[in-house]
């Protein structure tokens, strides 16, 4: 496969900033890069089709406009309904983008220029090493709208911020800020907004300089912390499609527009 064949993407822009550097734009500004049916399958493949470029030691995820990615467009989620199949075609998709940010080879380094929620922020933490605006809201607001926090935050938030900071947050679904983020050690690091994505880059143009192969079994033995909580995560996510079945959680969803 040819790295333009992998990169077979409609909301997600791919760009090569430095040797051996991929850098990959979620591209739905006008949305604030929330994902409907086709990003949130491009981000299956997204992992995949970074391993398939030969011309990719290291890569950089960020969004267009003002977002990271604040989670699934709610105007998609409102008119599916809790339609049976597309919740489990969603929980499956889900899944599998985790999966493969877990098991993806080469480095990934995420510079969360903006908002991040949902699916987006699962993105922006589960990269090697995150960036993020220090000025930027992040959330996990699923009790926020009736939900059971799924997608990735019982199994990462622990880990990086141990675990009264996680419940903390995810029982209440409070917003934090970038700077808070760092001081909890959510994320890598947290910068004023002009310099998320340089610092990203440089980032990424150092991992490109290392051995691929130590970089690869080292980010391997690392993530084997994430392969053991894996059965939170798929617990999560299941609790998730129940409470969206949940009468009571109608009542939480937001308005459309």
């Amino acid at each position: 496969m040819s790295a333009a064949a992998a990169y077979d993407f409609q909301h997600i822009a791919v760009e090569r900033p430095a040797p051996g550097v991929v850098l990959l734009t979620l591209n739905r500004p006008e949305r604030m890069n929330a994902t409907n049916d086709v990003l949130h399958s491009e981000l299956v493949r997204l992992p995949a089709a970074i391993d398939a470029d030969p011309g990719a030691r290291a890569a950089v995820v960020t969004g267009a406009g003002r977002a990271f990615c604040v989670g699934g467009d709610w105007a998609d989620i409102a008119g599916q309904g809790n339609d049976y199949a597309n919740k489990i075609r969603m929980m499956r998709e889900t899944s599998q983008i985790l999966t493969g940010l877990i098991e993806m080879r080469k480095p990934l380094v995420s510079a969360i220029n903006g908002p991040a929620a949902g699916i987006g922020l699962a993105l922006g933490l589960l990269a090697d090493i995150s960036v993020v605006n220090e000025e930027a809201n992040l959330s996990d607001g699923h009790l926020r709208i009736g939900l059971a926090a799924g997608d990735h935050a019982a199994m990462v938030w622990p880990l990086l911020c141990s675990m009264a900071k996680a419940k903390r947050y995810l029982l209440t679904g409070d917003k934090l800020n970038g700077r808070e983020a760092e001081r909890i050690g959510l994320v890598s690091d947290a910068v004023a907004p002009a310099e998320v994505l340089p610092l990203a880059l440089r980032y990424a143009a150092t991992l490109a300089e290392r051995s691929p192969l130590a970089v690869e079994l080292s980010k391997r033995a690392l993530n084997h912390w994430l392969r053991g909580a894996m059965p939170i995560f798929e617990a999560s996510l299941g609790y998730e499609m129940v409470t969206a079945f949940d009468p009571d959680q109608a009542a939480h969803m937001p308005q459309t527009s």
